[in-house]
């Protein structure tokens, strides 16, 4: 087998669970772990496509994962709950996978949500003998900005997910923006998508706590939510300006209504549907609290000013000259590599950007 043919190694239900490019996962060379994640209802195959395109296009470079603890209906269990089976799964693999030394996450829709709930769990603050160590070393040094369970955090990429949650006007496209409908949905949701969906539509109250995504953008208790985003070398948003009737643009790119920038069509052909794209810089507290009135709520307005407080960059994705614009949301992922293959080419982008 040529080393660069891709190798898979099957999981239980038959889909493809992990993937490399080498003869044997023994022999392989590939030291960084690439987690992807699944959306809501989805499996670990939605990113077969991508998953086979990283490994081709960085040969025994990387090792990647598609988690498959959270898929199917046990997606309705709820962000936090998702949350640990992922960080256990991700503990599990590097126990079979010693040799890994860099982390990146690579996660679609509500699966985002979930892999900054698992980083929490995952982090691991610096210790005070390593940030002693010779100041030459160069690896002391980046121990020294926290792990994830000891791994060095590269890229951490979400597509397509709700950062802000998916209540407020226009979150769910679907919606129509009918301040009507989103209350009603802000009310019944937790009838089809159960706890999950409590959580996106920031309506849950467990014992009195704040809603989750609130806690989840600051460091809460005993999980390290903002500190772990913080190590990453790379934290990356991908994001449908339009189409996407699941996750509207403003709760994936994490920005205010205000703040959307103005896109033309495309002129590179190797990226065609990559309209825009912006490297936002961290900003302090006060650089971050916007005064204006911009359309947001209270809560989103905090969820914005948090997390603006670490450099993202924004990379917003445009299928609106494809056949199958309206299914966006899936599109972007390439769910089904014959039927969503317009959305290669932001696989593409990624993976040229990925930093190895």
């Amino acid at each position: 087998m040529d080393k660069n043919e891709v190798c898979t190694s099957e999981s239980v239900d038959g889909s493809s669970r992990d993937v490399w490019s080498s003869n044997s996962s023994d022999s392989s060379t590939a030291d960084h772990l690439v987690v992807m994640v699944n959306g809501i209802l989805g499996s670990s195959s939605d990113w077969k496509f991508g998953a086979e395109r990283f490994v081709k296009e960085l040969p025994d470079k990387v090792f990647v994962h598609c988690s498959e603890r959270n898929v199917s209906r046990l997606t309705l269990d709820g962000v936090d709950v998702m949350g640990e089976r992922l960080a256990e799964e991700v503990l599990e693999l590097i126990q079979r996978k010693p040799n890994m030394r860099k982390i990146s996450f690579v996660a679609h829709s509500v699966g985002g949500l979930v892999a900054r709930y698992a980083i929490g769990r995952l982090y691991r603050p610096p210790e005070k003998e390593e940030c002693i160590k010779d100041s030459c070393n160069k690896e002391s040094k980046e121990d020294s900005n926290g792990t994830i369970c000891g791994l060095e955090a590269v890229n951490f990429i979400t597509v397509a997910t709700p950062h802000l949650g998916s209540r407020g006007n226009k979150q769910v496209p679907f919606l129509f923006g009918v301040t009507a409908f989103e209350k009603l949905a802000s009310c019944v949701i937790h009838l089809i998508f159960r706890r999950t969906g409590r959580h996106l539509f920031l309506t849950d109250d467990d014992e009195g706590k704040p809603p989750l995504l609130k806690r989840m953008v600051e460091d809460y208790d005993d999980c390290y939510f903002m500190s772990a985003l913080r190590t990453f070398k790379r934290r990356v948003v991908y994001s449908n300006v339009g189409y996407d009737h699941i996750v509207g643009w403003r709760t994936s790119c994490i920005r205010r209504d205000n703040e959307l920038p103005k896109w033309e069509d495309t002129l590179n052909e190797k990226y065609p549907h990559v309209v825009y794209q912006e490297h936002c810089k961290a900003c302090d507290a006060e650089q971050c609290d916007s005064t204006e009135d911009n359309g947001s709520d209270k809560i989103e307005e905090e969820l914005v000013t948090a997390l603006s407080r670490v450099s993202w960059e924004k990379v917003d994705v445009s299928f609106h000259s494809s056949r199958l614009r309206f299914a966006a949301h899936s599109v972007i992922q390439v769910k089904d590599q014959i039927s969503h293959i317009d959305g290669a080419d932001v696989i593409q982008h990624m993976i040229d950007h990925f930093r190895i």
